[in-house]
């Protein structure tokens, strides 16, 4: 497990903003709210098959990126709902699998450098562990069929059958694969604390982020999403809040923002209203603020 020296880079700090009338107007949207970072759906999250992107359409985004300050690092784009990369039938694992392989290379396209993804569930039809050792063949051959796109794997809250959201889980993905290097992981907030990880004080940041150093290893973090909780520790539940307003609170974001194993990566808010994204940004950037004026 290599150290991480994040210390000289920025934090990036943005939402999931809409990508309505195409996937150029994203960075715009994220530049309206201050954000030096976004996370988009490049495609519409609940359909198996979009229209391909038009050159007209990757020329605007690139030129949007560029002229807001927006480098590959600092935008995660997400894939479609539909996907499950471990699902134990074969016909829709490979519809899986194909739809993962043209989200990355739509990705590709845009001359971006991550794709987040949920991992994938066992529908009770398969045992976690070959579920898992699926999801790593999923990726492998999906990576496979990209040149250099981080195939990124988002912690989940647990709901349902969905696996990944513990880290061992996360870790025994990256074990089962073939080409590890090729994988990143995208903590969500939200999730984990509903999988059980405690982030309401900086004494539980620091045992809960000390697991994920142990068992993953800062050097995968490639994003976050910054969500506040509707649910209880440990709920299992996927349930997002404004920051602040849940059931995590604000420490939990102030040790983030203080800490510079976060910097470098896009950390991105996905809570639950929009027309405070903008506040939320800049109260994140001040947590940052009190740290360097410390």
């Amino acid at each position: 497990m290599q150290a991480v020296n994040r210390k000289d880079k920025p934090y990036y700090v943005g939402a999931h903003v809409s990508a309505a009338g195409g996937v150029e107007n994203a960075p715009l949207n994220a530049a309206a709210i201050g954000a030096n970072a976004f996370a988009v759906f490049t495609k519409n999250q609940r359909q198996w098959v979009s229209k391909p992107l038009t050159s007209e359409s990757i020329s605007a985004f690139k030129a949007n990126c560029e002229k807001h300050g927006f480098l590959p690092e600092q935008i995660l784009p997400h894939d479609s709902y539909l996907i499950n990369l471990g699902h134990p039938e074969q016909e829709p694992l490979q519809k899986s699998r194909d739809a993962f392989i043209d989200e990355m290379q739509r990705c590709e396209q845009l001359g971006l450098c991550y794709l987040n993804f949920h991992p994938g569930s066992h529908l009770k039809k398969i045992d976690e562990s070959a579920c898992l050792a699926r999801i790593a063949e999923s990726i492998d051959i999906a990576t496979a069929e990209s040149d250099s796109v981080i195939a990124v794997i988002e912690t989940t809250a647990g709901q349902g059958t969905n696996l990944g959201y513990k880290f061992d889980e996360i870790a025994a993905i990256l074990d089962h694969s073939k080409n590890p290097d090729r994988i990143g992981v995208c903590i969500d907030t939200c999730h984990i604390f509903a999988a059980g990880y405690d982030l309401r004080t900086a004494e539980a940041c620091e045992a809960s982020f000390g697991d994920f150093e142990r068992l993953v290893g800062f050097d995968k973090l490639c994003g976050m999403h910054i969500n506040d909780a509707k649910v209880k520790l440990g709920s299992r539940v996927d349930r997002h809040h404004s920051l602040g307003q849940g059931e995590i609170g604000w420490e939990a974001f102030r040790y983030i923002m203080q800490d510079d194993r976060f910097r470098g990566v896009p950390l991105c808010l996905e809570t639950i209203d929009e027309t405070i994204w903008a506040e939320e940004i800049q109260q994140l950037r001040q947590f940052a603020g009190e740290a360097i004026r410390a």
